[in-house]
């Protein structure tokens, strides 16, 4: 039995250093709207880029991390599967919470170049976006929850990870996987049956398919990722993150990168679609 998909578009700013990831995340929903003939919930409203801290665009993103939250609290009381199109990682401190409330046993697949596991004491940067999955598992506080437990947490194409930023990856038991590593195999085999929880940020791939502000060579391609889509369990996904498309870049038309997002978004089946 296939759960319908509720389609959520996050357009506020949550620590976006740069200008094409909230009209990014706009054009990927409503290319997923008209593919599945779902209308989007849109939340928050559109803010100009900065380069502030983690500690100022926090606060300032409160009200799109609650709303994100509540949309998928509200799609999880539905039994639907929450399908997001979103601006940054940073988007995730509103969502991963919710899901280890409601699905503890999830498996967590961040299919990224980075491992977003850093803390306010390890951030070189200040980024939020690189801080992510920490807050969800507990090592800082971002006040919008956590719970999640590291040891359900795969970092899925990981490449780009601050040494001290591994040496929590490694105590806490999150397995990162390379993206030589990254097969469906390897996956199938950790998932083992369980539910999944699926982010993706573009910055993935092999720069040159979906462009995403913080690129990183040696990457993979979309077929891999499509083939990893392909081996799970439709009905095994409880919701999906599509996040850090960087419209905007001269050298690929953005038309064709929304094309390649549907595509790879189509080998996961979920509602039936794709199948």
């Amino acid at each position: 039995m296939t759960r319908p998909i509720e389609l959520i578009i996050s357009q506020g700013r949550v620590g976006d250093r740069t200008g094409g990831a909230i009209p990014g995340a706009l054009k990927t929903g409503h290319a997923l709207s008209r593919m599945l003939g779902i209308e989007p919930l849109v939340v928050g409203t559109a803010a100009p880029a900065q380069e502030d801290d983690w500690s100022e665009c926090l606060p300032a993103a409160e009200e799109t991390l609650h709303a994100l939250r509540d949309a998928v609290r509200d799609a999880f009381d539905r039994d639907a599967t929450p399908v997001l199109a979103t601006n940054t990682c940073g988007a995730s401190i509103g969502t991963l919470p919710t899901l280890a409330e409601r699905f503890p046993d999830a498996v967590v697949l961040w299919i990224d170049a980075h491992g977003d596991f850093n803390t306010p004491e390890t951030t070189g940067s200040g980024y939020l976006g690189g801080m992510v999955v920490a807050a969800a598992c507990g090592l800082w506080d971002s006040g919008h929850g956590a719970g999640l437990n590291p040891k359900q947490v795969v970092i899925v194409g990981g490449r780009d990870i601050d040494p001290d930023e591994r040496t929590l990856l490694d105590q806490h038991g999150v397995t990162v996987l390379p993206p030589s590593e990254s097969t469906p195999a390897r996956i199938d085999e950790i998932v083992a049956g369980r539910d999944v929880w699926i982010h993706v940020d573009w910055d993935v791939l092999q720069p040159g398919y979906i462009p995403a502000a913080y690129r990183v060579d040696a990457g993979m391609l979309p077929h891999e990722i499509a083939a990893i889509f392909a081996a799970i369990d439709p009905a095994r996904v409880r919701g999906v993150e599509l996040a850090e498309f960087e419209d905007g870049d001269q050298g690929i038309p953005s038309h064709l990168s929304v094309e390649l997002i549907l595509e790879t978004f189509q080998a996961l089946r979920l509602g039936g679609f794709g199948g």
